[in-house]
């Protein structure tokens, strides 16, 4: 079982979420505007660094006790390698604690009997414990700095780049691009990999500021991540393997979206951080993309 007893569990995913307000108003003429200055009667919507809900418990820790001791053992039900971070505090009438926390690498769909824990014989042993979990491998090098545009049709426009005043802000989406497209245009894996983690169900604006999405590993250890997604249009599953090219999702309009649009960003973990990772395509965003990529 995974035991609350004798211990408090911190799951946690590492980044800070760093939030802006844009206030959205239609001029007598019908026009839409987004500004981040206040006006009056205007929507307020407000955008964060979030690029994906919480995963599930996916990494979480068991303990099991026997004579010995007890002991801590940390799944990943995840598609991708993680890096936790396991700490130990208040830990009374127990030998073998460790005074820093440990940090470990555990590949995808694993687990590790990470510590023991082991009773001194006087008193009654307890202790409260805090993991802290990335996703990717912190020893991943990006081997890619040109991506093919990741969509069939166009040419669309690119409405906020790195660094953008609106939600490009913080470290987990600072070099992400925004590409307007209609709903519904078929978005492509850019690069091959496995499907890590995929959200299908959201409707509008929904609970995730990422609206619906895919989550994709890459053979390099870095991953790229399509957001906004049409509801119900993800093609793909957790775990699955695809090629570049490969029709995942349509573009849509759910989550903190302005407007029907493509959210496309690469990260990778540094230090215990999901972070965004600089990238470029291949060609101007406004140019047809190439279609000897695609495939169905």
């Amino acid at each position: 079982m995974r035991s609350f007893i004798c211990c408090v569990m911190g799951l946690l995913l590492s980044g800070s979420a760093l939030a802006s307000t844009i206030y959205k108003y239609v001029d007598e003429n019908g026009v839409v505007t987004y500004t981040d200055r206040r006006v009056q009667g205007a929507e307020i919507i407000v955008f964060n660094d979030t690029i994906e809900e919480p995963t599930d418990n996916a990494v979480y820790v068991v303990t099991r006790k026997h004579p010995g001791g007890e002991t801590l053992i940390v799944h990943n039900e995840l598609f991708t390698p993680v890096e936790i971070e396991l700490g130990i505090s208040k830990a009374e009438h127990i030998t073998n604690a460790p005074a820093e926390p440990i940090r470990w690498v555990i590949p995808p769909r694993d687990r590790i009997r990470l510590l023991t824990l082991h009773p001194t014989g006087t008193g009654t042993p307890s202790f409260e414990y805090r993991l802290r979990y990335a996703m990717g491998d912190p020893r991943a090098q990006h081997t890619l700095s040109h991506y093919p545009l990741p969509w069939k049709g166009g040419p669309f426009r690119m409405t906020q780049g790195p660094g953008g005043r609106y939600s490009h802000t913080g470290p987990r989406g600072r070099y992400a691009i925004d590409i307007a497209m209609p709903e519904g245009t078929p978005i492509l894996a850019a690069r091959d990999g496995v499907v890590v983690r995929i959200r299908n169900h959201q409707r509008g604006r929904g609970d995730n500021p990422a609206g619906n999405f895919v989550r994709l590993l890459h053979d390099d250890g870095t991953m790229s991540v399509y957001l906004h997604l049409q509801h119900r249009s993800v093609k793909v599953q957790e775990g699955q393997r695809v090629r570049a090219g490969t029709v995942i999702a349509r573009s849509g309009n759910t989550g903190n979206s302005t407007g029907p649009h493509l959210h496309f960003v690469v990260q990778q973990n540094v230090g215990l951080e999901t972070v965004s990772i600089p990238f470029e395509f291949a060609q101007p965003v406004n140019s047809l993309p190439n279609f000897a990529l695609g495939g169905e």
